[in-house]
C-alpha cells in the first residue's frame, strides 16, 4: 500500500532545468519512483553530460533544448516531449538563476531577467501543460520556491522578488485549477550543499557559520532531501495537498533567532 502511494510507474515528468545540482536531485527521485524522465536545457553540452549523470543511476533521461523564457520554444519543446515520450503527468518548475547584487547597483534589465526566468518562466511552462492535466483531470506541478519566498536578504531582491511571486502564483494556480484534480504545490529549499554553494561551505566563512548557528538542525542540506519533498509532493500520497509551500530548510524558517549553543539544553 505505501510502496503504491510512492508508485510514479508511466508517469511522464519535466524537470526544468534538471541538468545538475537539486533539479537533478529531483529529477532522480521522480525517476526511480518510476516516472519517465524528461529535462530541459539551454546548452547542449550540459544536456548530454546529464546523461551520462543519470545513467549511473540507471536512469535513461529525455533531453531536449528550449527556453522557458519563450512561449514559442515551450511550446516546440514540450510539443517534443509529447510526441516522443508523452502528455506531462507533473512539472516541476526548477529551472532559475539568482544575481547577487544591490538594489541600487543593480541594472533594470538584469532585474527584469531575474524575474522572467523565476517567476515568468513557470507560468508559460505551467500554461502549456495545464491544459492537458485539466482534460485528462489528474496532474502534479510543483514550482521550486525558496525561503525568500517569505523573507529577505542583502543583495538578492530580484530573486527574492521572482521568488515571493512564485508562492502566489502557486496559490493562485490551486484556485484556478485543483477542481480540476491537478495539485499545485511548491517546494522551499533552506540552504543546500551544491556545488553553488561549495566556497562557502567552509569553517570559518561567515556564511558556513550563519547556516550552522541559525539552522535547528545543525547541518546543510542535500539536494536529495529537495528530491524526496519532490517526489512526495508528485506522489498519491500528496493528492490533497495543494497551494502549499513545503520549506526544505531545516527548522531555520522555524526558528530564525536559534545560535546552536545559546538554545541548548
Amino acid at each position: 500500500m505505501i510502496n503504491e502511494l510512492f508508485d510514479l510507474t508511466g508517469k511522464v515528468a519535466l524537470v526544468t532545468g534538471g541538468t545538475h545540482g537539486i533539479g537533478m536531485a529531483c529529477g532522480k527521485a521522480l525517476a526511480k519512483a518510476g516516472a519517465k524522465l524528461c529535462v530541459n536545457d539551454l546548452n547542449d553540452e550540459k544536456l548530454a553530460e546529464c546523461k551520462v549523470e543519470y545513467a549511473k543511476d540507471g536512469i535513461d533521461v529525455f533531453t531536449v533544448n528550449f527556453n522557458v523564457t519563450s512561449e514559442e520554444d515551450v511550446d516546440k519543446g514540450i510539443s517534443i516531449i509529447e510526441s516522443e515520450v508523452g502528455p506531462v503527468d507533473i512539472l516541476v518548475n526548477n529551472a532559475g538563476i539568482i544575481k547577487r547584487v544591490p538594489i541600487l547597483d543593480m541594472p533594470i534589465k538584469d532585474f527584469e531577467q531575474v524575474i522572467d526566468v523565476d517567476l515568468v518562466a513557470p507560468l508559460i511552462v505551467a500554461k502549456r501543460v495545464a491544459p492537458g492535466m485539466i482534460d485528462r483531470r489528474q496532474g502534479k506541478i510543483i514550482n521550486m520556491c525558496s525561503m525568500m519566498s517569505v523573507y529577505g536578504r542583502q543583495n538578492v531582491s530580484a530573486y527574492a522578488a521572482a521568488k515571493g511571486g512564485l508562492k502566489l502564483l502557486t496559490e493562485n494556480m490551486t484556485c484556478e485549477w485543483a477542481k480540476y484534480n491537478v495539485q499545485i504545490n511548491g517546494v522551499g529549499p533552506g540552504y543546500i550543499a551544491t556545488s553553488q554553494t561549495a566556497p562557502i561551505r567552509v569553517d570559518g566563512h561567515p556564511f558556513n557559520d550563519l547556516v550552522m548557528t541559525r539552522t535547528p538542525a545543525n547541518r546543510w542540506g542535500q539536494p536529495e532531501d529537495v528530491g524526496n519533498a519532490s517526489l512526495f509532493l508528485a506522489s498519491k500520497a500528496a493528492d490533497f495537498v495543494n497551494g502549499h509551500i513545503l520549506y526544505v530548510d531545516g527548522g531555520i524558517l522555524a526558528n530564525f533567532g536559534y545560535v546552536k549553543g545559546e538554545n541548548d539544553i
